[in-house]
């Protein structure tokens, strides 16, 4: 359909030596048209001339089409498919003379037609793009995040939704206008949004104060090249980190412990959060333990798989900890990880428990019974009587 109406259309808007104003005639005619075959026609248009280069530029600026676009424009595009909104998306990107009532419509569609326009277009301007942070979804959010250059405005409204994904894509953003006051935020973020802190370990502007406090959070080969980027004293950093420790415990924790412990206590409580995220928005599946792994996050293996199960977390990491590693395999198939799949999610655990739960080939075998011909519900029940008999 639409290559037919592409060739009837050739014929007055795709010949170059017709002049600027017999094209604005041929765009003026098909607008007046109520056809809705030739209001394809007059969007399939515009989008081959974002390909004639200073040609379009002069007919698309000319006062007839800016009327003609700034009038009709919002049901053409509202009414067209779907490809050709995407075309139109693409064909606009990176034009500056574009209509911005056009383009903000364009960036306000579904993500993969605003995409282009968000990452690109001259025509948005700071207060378009703060409204997309109001007014979109968190996928044009976080486009707006990562587009280059935004300037102070945009990092500020961003700051104030304190949206985690789009903070996230924001402290990638190495173009954007972030003052050090905005990267302080950021690294205060960190603490609870553990995504944060590998590209702020990365950002240009990190400064040493701020790579101090950021140390704190982060994981031991972050620490590494804050150390090499800013001459740290991770030994300072370090012995101070463990007395703040020894101190909020009231002296209980001796200095070469409290860090380890309060980092990992950190984390599991962080990855809490996450899961409980996760299962308020229907994300929270069995597929996600295997990414988890994969990603070599063990606390939010577990804790996903007790979510998931409803088990007790404790129960869990007992099962992990165990020489029994069919009681692993009992709260998988409990869930509905499938046979096949759980030797590789066995191996996994077991790289990044220790070695545990042991057992070798012979409890990996053992394993393999607890995808029995039963249902989900008893492996549940067999895996809580089996991990707290009493």
């Amino acid at each position: 359909m639409f290559s037919s109406a592409r060739r009837r259309f050739e014929v007055s808007a795709g010949d170059a030596s017709l002049s600027v104003a017999a094209k604005t005639d041929d765009l003026l005619s098909l607008a007046r048209s109520r056809a809705p075959a030739d209001r394809e026609r007059l969007l399939l248009a515009i989008v081959d001339l974002c390909d004639d280069g200073e040609g379009a530029a002069d007919l698309m600026t000319s006062k007839p089409v800016q009327a003609l676009l700034n009038s009709i424009f919002m049901s053409l595009v509202v009414e067209a498919e779907r490809d050709i909104r995407r075309r139109l998306s693409e064909k606009l990107a990176q034009a500056d003379w574009a209509p911005s009532a056009l383009v903000n419509v364009l960036a306000l569609d579904d993500i993969e037609i605003a995409r282009p326009v968000i990452a690109s277009s001259p025509v948005l301007k700071d207060h378009d793009l703060v409204r997309l942070l109001v007014e979109a979804t968190i996928e044009h959010q976080i486009e707006v995040a990562r587009r280059p250059n935004i300037g102070p405005p945009v990092v500020a409204a961003i700051l104030q939704h304190s949206e985690p994904a789009v903070l996230t894509a924001l402290a990638g953003n190495a173009t954007a206008a972030v003052a050090e006051h905005d990267l302080a935020v950021l690294v205060a973020a960190s603490e609870r949004n553990a995504a944060l802190r590998s590209p702020l370990a990365r950002h240009p502007g990190l400064t040493g104060g701020l790579a101090r406090q950021l140390y704190v959070w982060v994981g031991q080969a972050l620490r590494h090249s804050l150390v090499d980027r800013f001459r740290l004293d991770a030994a300072a950093l370090d012995a101070a980190l463990a007395v703040s420790v020894q101190e909020a415990h009231g002296g209980l924790a001796t200095p070469e412990v409290a860090a380890p412990h309060a980092r990992e206590g950190e984390r599991e409580e962080m990855e809490r959060r996450l899961v409980a995220k996760l299962e308020a928005a229907g994300q929270l599946r069995p597929g996600y333990l295997l990414r988890a792994l994969k990603e070599g996050r063990l606390t939010l293996f577990l804790a996903s798989l007790a979510s998931i199960g409803r088990f007790d977390p404790t129960h869990v990491r007992r099962a992990v900890d165990s020489d029994r590693p069919e009681l692993l395999a009992l709260a998988c198939a409990a869930v509905g990880i499938d046979r096949s799949v759980f030797p590789t999610i066995l191996q996994m655990v077991r790289n990044l428990n220790h070695g545990l739960p042991g057992g070798g080939q012979e409890g990996a075998r053992r394993a393999g019974g607890a995808f029995g011909p039963f249902d989900a519900h008893f492996a549940g029940a067999a895996f809580r009587q089996a991990v707290n008999p009493g």
